[in-house]
């Protein structure tokens, strides 16, 4: 039996009553009406990034689209003086970073920088995922949903979907308040995503639009350059962070053909190359060594946007950036990783030092499953790390996972 253990990146969570894969669009959709029709709870997963999920055995629906294509409506180099934008289309269930991966090789700009974010394409509008200088809100042109409420499919727009700061529309119908599940839509959103159509530029150069990239490509924030290069970069600089998944995670059963194989095989090629250069030995079956500090959710708590009466109180060091609050007014984003590190929770930190979860050593924002640890072992790490917080600054960190039975969710 599947259990999100074996389909999550943290690699922790129970087994589940009922796991099904559609291969068609009208399958995925009827597979979404009858659990509601049942009254069952219903997750609709993609690369299980971003979800943490109890130990307790899971008596739901859990739906991964198996639907993966990637087409380009438009011809891929338009004629020359015309407009250079490229429409591509994608299903949710294709692999966030296969997309990416596409983009690069067809010769198109626009969502180089979000390399190597796990996940899926229909779970990357949810999330509104971001990372050096670009997010995916400025490339989308509509998402194709399945609306549980009226029973109807929908071409969502940008301005439909709100996307702000880890912000849609879609995230938003899961929650009646930020870390507060809605009563109807939870954990899977009102609107369940169909597919994407990103509008992107024909170009084989991007702009570096970050401080950290520009200084591992040596060039200045603005400049362009080929956008292989920037994908790479960014691939190398996530790696540092151990920020990327864990490529060995495919050859699990649950997790065959998840991903395009030339793109798995890359991955191990930079997991091995990382191995060798820190002496790790590779696995008796060949595979490199698993990277702990990979198996996580990624950043696990959402950077804090603050009232301006409440950052006046920060620390005169801490990050301090112009924000938006949900209502509209004007506030100020502070770095969730700097709260945590300052209020004593350093890299590699855990509750006791035998604890088979921790931050990871690269990274204080990553909670991490260290081989052996289970759902209620990363919640109590949290927990820690969110007291320690809520005494130092009288901040509280909101999760940026989806949390299912943990976390009092």
């Amino acid at each position: 039996m599947t259990s999100f253990a074996d389909i999550t990146t943290m690699g922790v969570g129970g087994e589940i009553a009922h796991f099904i894969e559609p291969t068609t669009r009208v399958g995925l959709i009827e597979a979404v009406e009858d659990a509601d029709s049942k009254g069952l709870p219903l997750v609709v997963i993609g690369g299980g990034s971003n979800m943490l999920i109890a130990d307790e055995p899971f008596n739901g629906v859990v739906v991964r689209d198996a639907r993966r294509l990637i087409t380009v409506p438009d011809e891929a180099a338009p004629v020359e003086g015309q407009d250079r934008t490229v429409h591509v289309n994608a299903e949710a269930g294709a692999n966030w970073d296969d997309f990416v991966a596409f983009t690069v090789e067809i010769g198109l700009e626009g969502v180089e920088g979000l390399s190597g974010i796990p996940g899926t394409v229909g779970a990357s509008v949810v999330q509104n995922i971001g990372a050096y200088g670009q997010e995916v809100a400025t490339s989308v042109e509509s998402v194709e949903v399945w609306d549980r409420e009226t029973k109807t499919m929908r071409d969502l727009t940008p301005d439909d979907l709100h996307f702000g700061y880890r912000y849609s529309a879609l995230k938003a119908s899961m929650y009646q308040a930020p870390g507060v599940p809605a009563q109807e839509f939870f954990p899977t959103p009102r609107y369940v995503v169909l597919s994407v159509t990103f509008a992107l530029t024909h170009s084989a150069q991007g702009t570096v639009g970050y401080g950290q990239l520009a200084k591992a490509l040596g060039v200045e924030v603005g400049d362009r350059m080929d956008t292989k290069e920037i994908r790479e970069a960014v691939l190398n600089v996530r790696a540092a962070k151990g920020m990327l998944e864990d490529p060995t995670r495919y050859a699990l059963p649950a997790m065959a053909d998840a991903k395009r194989e030339n793109n798995i095989l890359a991955d191990l090629q930079r997991l091995s190359a990382h191995n060798d250069a820190s002496g790790i030995e590779p696995t008796e079956d060949g595979l490199p060594a698993p990277d702990y500090n990979r198996h996580s959710c990624g950043s696990f708590f959402m950077n804090p946007i603050l009232p301006a009466d409440q950052a006046a109180h920060l620390p005169e060091d801490a990050p301090r950036f112009e924000a938006v609050l949900p209502n509209g007014e004007p506030g100020v984003k502070t770095s969730a990783a700097w709260l945590i590190d300052h209020a004593g929770c350093h890299k590699g930190f855990a509750v006791a030092a035998d604890a088979p979860a921790s931050l990871s050593t690269q990274h204080t924002l990553a909670l991490t499953n260290r081989g052996k640890a289970t759902a209620k072992d990363v919640e109590r790490l949290a927990r820690a790390v969110q007291q320690r917080v809520r005494d130092a600054f009288g901040i509280e960190l909101i999760p940026e996972p989806v949390c299912v039975g943990v976390l009092g969710e």
